[in-house]
């Protein structure tokens, strides 16, 4: 390897943002490459708030990469003097009689680090009457974990990297060549050339888009509605003062950040929606899902039954099969690395997955096998020839 290897990102979200980052930290000549800019409202990474949590259930490496990403936005908050996470803590409720992967959880959390608390539904009454608990068996609080302000950290990642020394450029990539090896450049839409010894794709929805033969039909951009409701004036108790970041796993997975920075109740269903094209989908929300979080807000959150609905905005999850994500050499192209599939939960893991991914290119490693590209017969005869 040489001593100074240039290495092209395309993607300046949590994912691409952070390798970026990190590379140069390490060493690396790095270009950062994003058609629309970091934290723009049609990528993965877009919006105000993501959650911060370690609950995974059992037998998988995203709790572990959780607990270093903790340590990591500690770090940067404090090199930076910027508050991006807020320890409000996350409340996990266990509605669902199945309770396979919250029992799987603790011991991983123990394992990781992450501070946490079993609660019977009793404490968690008296804890907070805002809620009902009425169906809810127990629950797994961490009190050190919360939300992350999204936009606003992509955006200061970027900065960074530039007062650092690195180079970005706002542009988009074309598909034109990517799958047809060796890719010795990238075309950029602004007519211009890209050549890097290393080439990161983290581009979230659109890699099916770029690398069709090797991802259209393993990552699929789902439509995520979210929705933010206005709680009565001067009632503060459902803010992050008085409430936690909460899952609810049920029948369905419903999920929600308190009011937070004059923003209203987030609240969104979680159920994977249906396909969406992240460049020139309309971002209207449905009435159907409107209507379904409604009636889950009557349900769990009384005192919210009649709140007005004040902001909505549609997103969009880049999901794999499985929910695990890609993390992997592309299958006939050694120096092209493939990263994404954050499946709805990656943002939080951006620090950390960021130092994983320099590591990987920098010292030639192999990615975790969870993450590892699911491939055919045929790219597997041709891997790397």
């Amino acid at each position: 390897m040489k001593s100074k290897p240039h290495v092209a990102v395309v993607g300046a979200g949590a994912f691409g943002g952070w390798t970026a980052l990190h590379l140069l930290e390490q060493g690396a000549r790095v270009t950062l490459i994003d058609a629309w800019g970091p934290g723009n409202s049609r990528s993965s990474s877009g919006g105000e708030t993501r959650i911060m949590r370690g609950t995974y259930g059992p037998d998988q490496p995203y709790t572990d990469l959780a607990a270093r990403s903790l340590k990591l936005w500690r770090k940067y908050e404090n090199r930076w003097k910027i508050k991006f996470l807020h320890r409000t803590g996350v409340l996990w409720m266990v509605s669902n009689h199945d309770d396979t992967f919250e029992r799987g959880s603790p011991a991983l959390l123990r394992q990781a680090g992450i501070p946490y608390q079993e609660l019977s539904a009793s404490a968690m009454k008296k804890r907070w009457p805002q809620i009902s608990f009425s169906d809810v068996h127990w629950g797994i609080f961490e009190p050190e974990c919360g939300y992350l302000d999204a936009r606003a950290s992509c955006q200061a990642v970027v900065n960074a990297f530039v007062s650092a020394g690195g180079a970005y450029r706002e542009a988009a990539v074309l598909p034109d060549g990517l799958e047809q090896p060796p890719l010795r450049f990238v075309t950029l839409s602004d007519g211009s050339r890209l050549k890097a010894d290393y080439y990161v794709f983290a581009c979230g929805p659109w890699l099916g888009k770029l690398f069709p033969k090797t991802l259209a039909r393993i990552i699929r951009p789902t439509k995520q509605d979210i929705f933010f409701f206005g709680p009565p004036a001067g009632d503060s108790r459902f803010t992050s003062e008085h409430l936690p970041v909460w899952g609810d796993h049920g029948k369905r997975f419903f999920y929600g950040i308190p009011g937070s920075d004059r923003r209203g109740f987030k609240v969104a269903d979680d159920t994977r929606g249906p396909a969406f094209d992240p460049t020139s989908g309309e971002r209207v929300v449905s009435p159907t899902t409107l209507k379904r979080v409604r009636d889950y807000l009557a349900f769990r959150f009384p005192m919210m039954k009649d709140a007005p609905l004040i902001e909505s905005r549609v997103c969009q999850y880049e999901q794999t099969p499985d929910s695990n994500f890609i993390v992997d050499r592309h299958p006939q192209m050694s120096h092209v690395w493939l990263l994404g599939g954050g499946s709805g939960h990656g943002f939080k893991h951006g620090p950390a997955l960021g130092e994983v991914m320099a590591e990987l290119i920098l010292k030639d490693g192999e990615p975790c096998p969870q993450w590892r590209l699911p491939l055919s017969d045929d790219l597997r005869r041709t891997r790397f020839q």
